[in-house]
């Protein structure tokens, strides 16, 4: 995008050959003109980018632009780009469904990881731009023929630069703090609007309530209940804050069985996770865990295990990634054949989220267009169910799915 500058230069002339810029405070000059010129604006941080090809290492992500899953060891095309908070983002497409145009590609040979394809795919992925070069190429010539002797140029572009700033600012509603695909955004969007946020539920708190065991089960020090809700009371370091970065832990943060149990039964869903949370730490946001574990309330023969089992592993995870972490467990067992009362803090009930709204976080305004949730039940074909997506939906924040956040 091209904006015009204009450089104002009060001028005196001694002579044809020599013109002399003075101070317009002590001269009166006979002449003055507007000297024109044309400059791009700076680009953010974010406008940077990488392409990446290879193929999928798991059946988990899926495409920015048709959302539907990426095979596994299939090939994919992944636009990284530099988000505001420092970290690469991955957006993974399809090899016919990445956006060749929007990006300058010097050559198939140039794209990272080219080499390492097989020999079929790299001649399909330099059809891929060797056709995109084409087309640049007419449209360019077009658009100098169009435009050869004339002034509407000028006009053009400064009407294109106005409509650039205000399709910025759609953006920014959608993105605030975070560099999202924008088609993949509206998507989200419409799922949010298309449930209403709940009414606030304005939960009776106090200090009696609070208990040193969970039913028959003992808890750890600094771990507590309320009724079906198990929380840290205060992690080391933790600061309340008004932007809240929310996730679910098992499947998302961390990688567990059903088959296993025990506080060592886990490992890192993904690589990134440590950095990044270090990295919201440092930022200014407070980590907090909203998980379901109704093993808790189903095992009532065996309840100090699966106690102990989960909680033991939110320990060790938080260990883990070195950075303090709030965290609500909920207990409670979901609505089944009508015969009982739906738990209110069980997700995607919105009841967790409301008792560290209203009782933990020392009274600080969250602002909701900062805060987000990361979970992966978000109700595609092979999640487990929709629990995290309508969670975030009934609060109104903003939802990623782990791939998308940490990096499939």
């Amino acid at each position: 995008m091209v904006t015009l500058t204009i450089f104002r230069f009060l001028v005196t002339l001694r002579n044809t050959n020599s013109p002399h810029l003075v101070s317009n405070s002590s001269l009166t000059f006979p002449k003055r003109f507007f000297c024109y010129c044309f400059e791009k604006p700076p680009m953010p941080a974010t406008s940077s980018s990488q392409i990446v090809a290879e193929y999928a290492k798991s059946n988990r992500s899926t495409c920015t632009k048709c959302s539907a899953t990426i095979a596994s060891n299939s090939l994919r095309l992944g636009l990284v780009t530099r988000d505001p908070r420092g970290f690469n983002k991955t957006k993974w497409h399809h090899l016919d469904c990445f956006p060749i145009g929007s990006e300058t590609i010097v050559s198939a040979q140039a794209i990272k990881g080219f080499s390492s394809l097989k020999g079929s795919d790299q001649e399909s992925l330099e059809k891929l731009v060797d056709g995109d070069d084409k087309t640049q190429k007419k449209e360019s010539d077009e658009y100098k023929s169009l435009n050869e002797g004339s002034d509407i140029r000028i006009v053009d572009e400064d009407a294109e630069y106005k409509q650039d700033e205000r399709d910025s600012k759609e953006r920014k509603i959608h993105m605030p703090d975070e560099d999202v695909d924008y088609e993949q955004d509206k998507r989200d969007s419409k799922k949010i609007k298309s449930n209403h946020v709940e009414p606030e539920l304005d939960i009776a708190f106090t200090v009696s309530d609070v208990k040193n065991k969970y039913k028959d089960a003992t808890l750890l020090p600094n771990w507590k209940a309320f009724q079906t809700v198990i929380f840290l009371e205060q992690d080391v370091g933790l600061h309340n804050s008004s932007k809240i970065a929310a996730f679910d832990f098992d499947g998302c943060l961390v990688n567990t069985s059903v088959k296993r149990i025990g506080p060592d039964a886990w490992s890192l869903m993904y690589s990134s996770v440590p950095e990044k949370l270090q990295y919201l730490h440092h930022d200014g946001y407070k980590l907090v865990i909203f998980t379901n574990e109704s093993n808790i309330e189903r095992w009532n023969k065996k309840r100090q295990l699966a106690v102990d089992s989960k909680i033991g592993r939110l320990i060790n995870f938080i260990n883990e990634v070195k950075v303090p972490i709030q965290v609500f467990v909920a207990c409670g067992i979901g609505k089944s054949g009508g015969s009982q009362a739906e738990d209110p803090f069980r997700k995607p009930k919105p009841g967790m989220w409301r008792l560290m709204e209203q009782h933990f976080n020392s009274g600080v305004s969250i602002d909701m267009q900062k805060s987000f949730y990361v979970g992966d039940a978000a109700g595609r074909p092979k999640d487990h169910g929709d629990a995290d997506i309508k969670f975030a939906e009934a609060i109104g924040l903003k939802f990623y799915v782990p791939e998308e956040y940490f990096g499939a």
